[in-house]
């Protein structure tokens, strides 16, 4: 066996112990991961791997991608967490592999390990692993492009350029036109900085957007077969072009939102950036930047960048950024491997405690899972009952209770909740229910949030309802039908 494969192995089975350890017990959260959840479980048990569904709606939230891999994993391990988690852990090791081998062609294999032990204990790529989330799939699809590209243009094998139609394909089943947009907005930067404008004629551009089309171009076209302009006003409207243009957290669109990203995501080996400007100021001299070293800059800065100058911000949106940066720490810690070793030695002993004493513990909270508040009712609920919820509204309460939960609202307020194709209102795809329209005639559960229990109070005849279950967050309610 060589070398390399001998440290494959070795990669591959320090990132499966760290990405998997504690998984079966880490219940969905809300509100991303229990979305992909339920719209891969209604998926499975409809037949329908084409169409994203959730609550018995259509579902433009994302291509279909990660969903077959929910499913793929249903399949295996029937449903539960572990096999919610069971993929984004295979990317995750897929990703370490693919920084090793390409830090490894780059320089050399003491580069490609350190690379590879850098990136799986940023604390960013490590908890990204673990979460039932698209974001390692990205990762590994939107890097593989680069990566194909770098190694294509610098050793002028161009027919490496196909892979990278390949790759932005399943990158664009994965998230969107993004898969496609942003590594092809990165190397045409990198190719400005270089001046090298002849290369953009060499990209086997007509060729290659054909691959492209097939491989990601199939689902979308049987999906605007199907749905017609609802899919394109939804997908591309909404979840795309919105985000881009409205933020859907106001309060998180300011300039140093991705900066505070980086050092929160990469640590703990952020000190490193801090260190390189103390090294060049005090040193009064500019750094010597070969091409590699410009391509690797160019890649994280300009995905980071570009991030930033969207309206909408998400933590996880400058994951692709860290393949790059791992690498550039690696090189600038060369000569350092005694604490490279050591601080990864450290950080996977406390990843591994943080598994079990924060994140088992914090996820099966109420005020993170609906799988607590599920278990109270689930045994007892009927085909006849009617499951509502007031005050905060849980996905994972649905996929774990296994029973279709109502919206609670007064009347007058639903209205303007209802999805428009226009805003963020896109998202309310769950059923609403108004007071006036509790029945009577049918048992009700009612899932109370904490916080509006004044509310219950005040507008429920209290001594009709039967309390079930209290936690933190909520409280489950039942009345019986008269």
């Amino acid at each position: 066996m060589t070398t390399a494969k001998k440290d494959l192995l070795l990669i591959s089975a320090a990132g499966f112990i760290l990405f998997m350890l504690g998984n079966w017990a880490i219940a969905i959260t809300d509100p991303v991961e229990s979305n992909y959840t339920l719209t891969a479980t209604e998926m499975l048990r409809s037949g329908d791997y084409v169409s994203p569904r959730i609550y018995g709606n259509y579902w433009y939230d994302k291509p279909a991608f990660f969903y077959w891999e929910l499913i793929a994993a249903y399949k295996l391990f029937g449903i539960n967490e572990f096999a919610s988690r069971f993929f984004p852990g295979v990317f995750g090791v897929l990703g370490l592999c693919m920084t090793y081998g390409f830090a490894r062609r780059l320089y050399d294999r003491k580069t490609g390990l350190m690379a590879a032990g850098v990136m799986g204990t940023c604390f960013e790529y490590w908890l990204l692993s673990k979460t039932v989330i698209t974001d390692l799939t990205l990762f590994v699809f939107f890097n593989a492009v680069l990566i194909c590209f770098f190694l294509g243009y610098s050793t002028g094998k161009r027919n490496l350029y196909y892979l990278c139609y390949l790759f932005a394909g399943l990158a664009t089943l994965d998230k969107g036109p993004i898969g496609l947009l942003l590594p092809g907005f990165v190397l045409t930067v990198f190719l400005c900085i270089r001046r090298d404008f002849k290369e953009f004629l060499r990209l086997r551009l007509p060729s290659g957007l054909v691959l492209y089309a097939l491989v990601a171009g199939s689902w979308y076209y049987m999906m605007y077969t199907i749905h017609g302009m609802d899919f394109i006003n939804n997908f591309l409207g909404v979840h795309n072009f919105l985000r881009a243009t409205q933020s859907e957290h106001p309060r998180w669109d300011v300039w140093w939102y991705y900066l505070m990203i980086f050092f929160l995501g990469c640590l703990p080996w952020s000190w490193t950036l801090p260190a390189v400007i103390r090294k060049y100021v005090k040193l009064r001299q500019k750094p010597v930047i070969d091409m590699t070293t410009a391509f690797l800059l160019t890649w994280a800065l300009v995905v980071n960048i570009f991030y930033q100058c969207m309206a909408t911000k998400y933590t996880t949106y400058t994951l692709p950024a860290l393949l790059p940066i791992a690498i550039l720490v690696a090189r600038y810690l060369y000569n350092r491997e005694v604490l490279v070793k050591r601080m990864v030695i450290g950080a996977v002993a406390v990843y591994g405690v943080l598994t079990f004493a924060l994140a088992v513990p914090a996820c099966s909270d109420e005020g993170y899972s609906g799988k607590n508040v599920a278990a109270v009712y689930k045994d007892m609920v009927t085909e006849d009952d009617l499951v509502v919820s007031y005050g905060d509204y849980k996905t994972s309460i649905v996929f774990y209770g296994g029973k279709m939960v109502y919206r609670l609202e007064k009347a007058e307020s639903i209205p303007g909740m209802l999805p428009d194709g226009k805003s963020w209102n896109a998202k309310n795809v769950m059923p609403f229910i108004s007071f006036e329209e509790l029945p009577e005639d049918r048992r009700v559960f009612l899932i109370l949030n904490n916080r509006r229990f004044d509310v219950f109070e005040k507008d429920f005849k209290v001594d009709e309802w039967k309390l079930l279950g209290e936690f933190k967050a909520a409280r489950v309610y039942v009345r019986e039908a008269r």
